[in-house]
């Protein structure tokens, strides 16, 4: 299976109506590395008084067992657009200004990112709300599949995310 090495998005959503500068999104789907800080430089914090961010990792062990790697599978065309989607519905809901999704896809390693959510917002209540609801829903709705290599052998995570 390939996978493109980055995808990478502002989608169409900008607005200079709320505290903040401007109403926005990006969105990545990286394939070989995830760098939660870099990523954070697409976030507009102009006129915002916090960032709340997120960064899931691949744990070293599941039980008893040890975890070699996480593969994720996904549906490459429609990702992004989950993704979009999940950001767009963040930014009209709460009160949050700008949100940066990305998700790592193929190999990851322990301690490696799989996942950053980097939002910016007037007040941290509204960081920390919409940080919790963008990884519940990107869980449910992204088009992701798991794959976990550990030491006694190979097992599907159940559900998408």
């Amino acid at each position: 299976m390939s996978y493109p090495s980055t995808v990478g998005f502002l989608p169409a959503y900008s607005s200079p109506v709320r505290g903040c500068e401007t109403v926005s999104a990006y969105i990545s789907v990286e394939s070989e590395r995830l760098d939660p800080d870099a990523l954070r430089g697409f976030l507009d914090i102009e006129g915002c008084g916090s960032v709340v961010s997120f960064v899931g990792i691949t744990r070293g062990n599941e039980g008893d067992s040890i975890v070699e790697r996480l593969e994720f599978d996904h549906w490459e065309k429609e990702l992004p657009l989950v993704l979009e989607r999940i950001a767009n519905t963040a930014l009209t809901e709460l009160e949050i200004y700008s949100v940066v999704i990305a998700h790592r896809t193929g190999s990851v390693l322990p301690s490696e990112p799989i996942v950053c959510i980097h939002v910016s917002s007037p007040h941290r209540a509204a960081g920390f709300v919409a940080c919790s609801r963008i990884i519940d829903e990107l869980k449910e709705q992204a088009p992701l599949w798991k794959k976990e290599v550990r030491s006694d052998g190979v097992s599907w995570k159940a559900g998408l995310g």
